[in-house]
């Protein structure tokens, strides 16, 4: 038996493999102009492996950050009733910290020439709103009021994906997301998690 292309990859290596051919994909073709089928061809490999690790073709650009951000949800959760700002910020800051260019960074850099604009506005959205809620539960569930929890909700998860942007349109190489994230909460200090 030989092998040929790109069969019998090892499993770990897939998800990257998958990920580089979508990513060369959109800025050949264009997001739209790319589908499922396009990105397994360009991997070598079957339509089942993609889905093994994606549920979309946009998950390929998210997943990565879709696993912090869960990780970080979870974490939050586990605070109860001992939620304070520095420990919610220590846990954002996990989100971003020893991120490495991805699919996501170069989506986020190449975002017109792929195509992308409209996907990553709706994408960044809904997992804006998903991580905001999450900070907002922590906050109330330490006894700040919910008008407030729900602002400190959005600034701070709209500080993650700043971070995230600006780290990616500044080229991965001009600092680090997690120096930037941690400004930008510096910015937030009119919004005291407590009185």
């Amino acid at each position: 038996m030989s092998s040929t292309g790109r069969a019998g990859r090892p499993k770990a290596s897939s998800r990257e493999t998958l990920a580089e051919a979508a990513c060369e994909l959109f800025l050949e073709r264009g997001y739209d102009g790319t589908s499922v089928a396009d990105i397994t061809q360009r991997a070598g490999v079957s339509r089942s492996s993609f889905f093994n690790y994606f549920t979309s073709k946009s998950d390929v650009l998210w997943s990565g950050v879709d696993e912090r951000i869960e990780d970080a949800l979870e974490s939050l959760e586990e605070l109860g009733t001992r939620a304070t700002g520095g420990a919610v910020r220590g846990i954002l800051l996990l989100v971003v910290r020893d991120f490495a260019p991805d699919a996501l960074a170069l989506a986020l850099r190449n975002a017109a020439a792929m195509g992308l604009e409209d996907e990553l506005v709706r994408d960044t959205g809904l997992r804006l709103a998903k991580l905001s809620a999450g900070v907002s539960r922590a906050a109330r569930g330490s006894g700040v009021d919910a008008v407030r929890a729900d602002i400190l909700g959005a600034a701070h998860a709209a500080a993650v994906f700043s971070s995230l942007r600006v780290w990616a349109e500044q080229g991965a190489g001009r600092g680090t997301p997690e120096a930037l994230l941690a400004d930008a909460m510096g910015t937030i200090h009119d919004l005291p998690w407590s009185d």
